[in-house]
């Protein structure tokens, strides 16, 4: 982990959400899944997006992956973030998608379907932000 621009908007864990952000402070990546038809609910919801049910729980997800989709950022929404940087979807080998940015990577290196592994950069006291790195 490391420690990086204090200055960038960070998340605020709500009571929902602060499994997932306390298992990114611990090293471990975290995803509700539902107890009734299994499906993974990502971003933390109280409700599954497959059957409506309720019985939810949070798992650790291996964090290894492959890139969906990406986007390379030039012009920043605030001068705080240092461009280019590259914010990816990707396809966790549960079959679940998270949204993150790509780290370890020139954004001209970059393929879609490259294999990937989370990656954890401590933010603040509170916050260490989930990222993803090529796998080796």
């Amino acid at each position: 982990m490391s420690d990086a621009n204090p200055q960038i908007p960070l998340p605020r864990p709500t009571p929902l959400s602060k499994p997932h952000w306390d298992g990114c402070r611990e090293g471990v990546l975290r995803v509700q899944r539902c107890g009734d038809c299994g499906s993974f609910v990502f971003i933390p919801k109280p409700v599954c997006d497959g059957c409506l049910g309720s019985n939810l729980s949070w798992v650790e997800s291996s964090g290894r992956g492959t890139l969906y989709s990406y986007t390379v950022v030039h012009r920043p929404q605030q001068p705080a973030f240092e461009v280019p940087y590259t914010v990816a979807i990707v396809e966790l080998e549960e079959g679940w998608h998270m949204l993150s940015n790509l780290v370890g990577v020139e954004p001209d290196h970059v393929e879609i379907g490259m294999p990937l592994e989370v990656s954890f950069e401590r933010k603040s006291d509170e916050i260490t932000l989930p990222c993803f790195r090529p796998r080796a």
